[in-house]
């Protein structure tokens, strides 16, 4: 949560009504672990939630300390986040903030299932202050979330609205990655959110349970499980205008939320009704460096990763049984070949609703001479094959759309870009364009100013070369170009010049990193530890992407001080 808190008053609205039937609970009602029998909402595992702080809490240790927004710590734990819920089958996105103080992504991660046009919206801010790692403020909601996202992907229930969850970049800075979110929506996309739901800090030591505009419509099913516990959850006061939810209050979006309270001090009547101290802060740590794994209550985090299952269920969940259905993908979605030669891509499939089912992969549109086979033949969805193009000597050719298949309970397809050329063998040589840098930026993409010749860095030859970070601030640069590797060679090297400066005087800590990718490879990450005098030649065998075409991609990512300059000059793909 921000620290400080707008005077403007807040813009109220008015979400769909949801209808639930509640028993009558007696006014001493013990609380239970599944107090409402006839819900579906699954029960919320808090050892795993707190097994996801553990891991934001162990980022923050091996990135300075902190996961402030645009940092290494921030972009480990974008990373740690994206990489279980891509696995479970999400579609991610990443939105950098680019009028962010420190730059950085959110991350968008959207169940496939359900109307598109009627979204219920989660959300939480990833990013901590700098003064400690963050794990109340707020890695606990952020966890709270990403758990049940998995529970959600799990269960994989019929949908009857769309379910989107949400990570912001730059909250602590004045909620500045929801703004730009919601800032780039149009109006019919805002329109399509009918309710967004906030999560900042909801499991404080000494909290208490608190419900963003708890009396609204869209409070009801948030209100309706801590009801079900007998907490007598109370408006959330303190948090009004200092969290991501004002964002979309700004918009005329439905919004609630859980929290558990910040450095306000809880009252006599709070301790006497949920225990804790009174006359203490809600959160003795709050952006301090004690907020770590120890400032978390359980009981608390619990509740409310129940709490935010239980409005899932009731918001967009169906009672019917999801009927199996599955996605095919190709990668790369394009290559070359030539006559006489062969090359491969990677089909893979995803279960998007009911069960996993078997999938036989088949493929049409293939020119004259040209076979296509897959190994396996099927697969189980979730699972991928390996499609290899084999083109005759007389191959007819030409580009054509190959049509990849599964057949399943269902039928779905994906197209493959296919180059026929009719050189034979290894049409070999330097297939880099302006290796060198010389010729202005074509045909490579670049943040602007990398491409230069700038007095400030030397070019290893001629004037020109590819310049990435060197600000000493916050700062991602990166510098790409789409090439197509020919077919039937027998070497295929890429090479460049890397020299790396630096201010940075660490002997142990990867500060600011600059990686290498051909397609979705990583070949090599360097960072400040690497820096040395003069140009170093870095060389890899790329023959894995013979007559495909891919993108070679470098990504530098700076911190927030103390900088480091990845210059790269003279890139090479020689084919022979």
């Amino acid at each position: 949560m921000r620290r400080s808190t707008p005077t403007k008053g807040l813009a109220l609205a008015v979400f769909a009504a949801v209808t639930m039937t509640l028993a009558a609970q007696p006014a001493t009602a013990t609380p239970a672990a599944a107090p409402l029998a006839a819900l579906a909402a699954p029960d919320i595992s808090v050892t795993n939630v707190q097994a996801h702080l553990t891991q934001l809490n162990t980022i923050a240790t091996n990135n300075g300390g902190n996961r402030r927004a645009g940092s290494a710590g921030y972009t480990a734990s974008v990373s740690y986040l994206k990489t279980k819920l891509q696995a479970a089958g999400y579609t991610i996105s990443e939105q950098y903030c680019s009028t962010c103080t420190y730059p950085g992504n959110n991350l968008i991660a959207e169940w496939p299932q359900g109307p598109a046009d009627q979204v219920v919206m989660f959300g939480a801010h990833l990013d901590s202050v700098s003064a400690g790692p963050g794990i109340n403020d707020n890695g606990s909601g952020s966890a709270t979330l990403l758990e049940n996202a998995l529970a959600l992907a799990q269960q994989n229930p019929s949908m009857t609205k769309r379910v989107r969850f949400a990570w912001w970049n730059g909250e602590e800075q004045g909620l500045q990655g929801s703004k730009f979110y919601v800032n780039s929506l149009t109006a019919t996309q805002k329109g399509y959110i009918k309710g967004y739901y906030n999560f900042d800090m909801v499991a404080s030591p000494n909290g208490g349970y608190f419900i963003n505009r708890v009396t609204s419509t869209t409070a009801a099913p948030l209100k309706a499980y801590w009801d079900s516990l007998n907490l007598q959850p109370e408006e959330n006061v303190e948090g009004q205008g200092r969290s991501d939810d004002y964002s979309f209050q700004q918009a005329g979006i439905p919004t609630s939320g859980y929290a558990a309270g910040a450095s306000a001090t809880k009252t006599s009547a709070q301790a006497s009704k949920w225990g804790g101290t009174a006359g203490a802060a809600y959160d003795g740590c709050y952006h301090r460096s004690c907020d770590t794994t120890s400032n978390i209550n359980a009981t608390g985090l619990n509740r409310s990763a129940d709490g935010v299952a239980y409005a899932i269920w009731q918001l967009a969940v169906g009672t019917g049984t999801p009927t199996n259905d599955f996605s095919v993908s190709v990668s790369p979605t394009s290559g070359s070949v030539a006559q006489g030669a062969a090359t491969t891509a990677t089909v893979s499939t995803a279960t998007t609703a009911g069960s996993a089912q078997t999938v036989a992969l088949s493929a049409s549109g293939a020119p004259s001479g040209v076979t296509v086979s897959f190994s396996p033949s099927s697969v189980t969805s979730g699972g991928s094959a390996t499609m290899t193009v084999s083109a005759s000597s007389t191959a007819t050719t030409g580009t054509f759309t190959i049509t990849v298949t599964g057949t399943g309970s269902v039928t779905r397809t994906a197209t493959y870009s296919l180059t026929v050329t009719g050189t034979g063998g290894c049409a070999g040589g330097q297939v880099i364009g302006n290796g060198g840098f010389e010729s202005g930026t074509s045909p490579w993409t670049a943040s602007s100013g990398v491409i230069t010749n700038s007095a400030g860095q030397p070019a290893r030859t001629g004037s020109y070369k590819a310049w990435l970070d060197g600000y000493g601030s916050t700062h991602t640069d990166s510098l790409s170009q789409s090439v197509t590797v020919p077919a039937g060679c027998s070497t295929y090297t890429l090479a460049f010049y890397l020299h790396i400066d630096t201010a940075e005087t660490t002997t142990g800590t990867a500060y600011d990193k600059l990686t290498v990718q051909v397609g979705t490879t990583t070949l090599a990450t360097y960072s400040n530890l690497n820096a040395a005098s003069g140009y170093l030649l870095r060389s890899f065998n790329v023959g894995a992407y013979a007559g495909q075409t891919v993108t070679l991609k470098f990504t530098g990512i700076e911190d927030a001080s103390l900088q480091t300059s990845f210059v790269i000059d003279d890139v090479t793909l020689q084919a022979s």
